[in-house]
């Protein structure tokens, strides 16, 4: 079920954006568009994301909401799906884990694979609104994600709704920035 959220705190002028389920596959160019809006991203990054989503979009629990302005214009996305330790994130992220004693964390838990939301439409509450959305139509204990390693927005925002640092300093091959690995028990804080 879609729902409206107010964008802005500030008053009249932007108008509602709606979260609602995403056929992803079908809208993977939109959506790679506001993630390379988002975090910068070249047409040769974007080209292999494009194929990183659709290959997890084949899992059979992978799930993915949309934020859409009045214009149809998608303004954010989330996706994720069930952890799976043979996944090449896991394998990544399993010995950092480990070596903080968070190894337990990859087992029974949503990954939340990728949330961004426009610039433009940054600082509104629609990345906190498809986040607790999406994992609270989950029927697992925890959620865990990666966020680039630095004081930021995104990892204020994770930090609020109860997400911890698990590790840090997380290396992804052909990543320039190290990572964080984060995680919090589900359903999210509210707050």
């Amino acid at each position: 079920m879609a729902a409206a959220i107010p964008t802005s705190p500030w008053g009249s002028g932007t108008p509602d954006i709606v979260v609602g389920p995403l056929d992803l596959a079908a809208h993977v160019d939109e959506a790679l568009t506001v993630q390379a809006q988002a975090f910068g991203l070249t047409q040769d990054e974007i080209d292999v994301r494009r194929h990183i989503v659709l290959r997890h979009l084949d899992h059979p629990q992978a799930r993915a909401l949309g934020a859409t302005a009045p214009d149809g214009r998608l303004v954010g996305f989330v996706y994720g799906l069930p952890n799976n330790r043979t996944h090449w994130w896991s394998t990544v992220v399993e010995p950092y884990l480990r070596d903080t004693g968070s190894e337990g964390w990859l087992d029974d838990s949503f990954v939340i694979t990728e949330l961004h939301v426009h610039p433009e439409f940054q600082q509104r509450g629609i990345g906190r609104s498809l986040i607790t959305t999406i994992t609270d139509a989950v029927d697992l204990p925890r959620s865990i994600l990666s966020a680039i390693d630095t004081e930021s927005p995104a990892r204020g925002l994770y930090r609020a709704l109860g997400y911890q640092d698990l590790a840090r300093q997380v290396l992804f091959p052909s990543a320039p920035k190290p990572y964080a690995v984060m995680g919090a028990p589900l359903p999210l804080r509210r707050g």
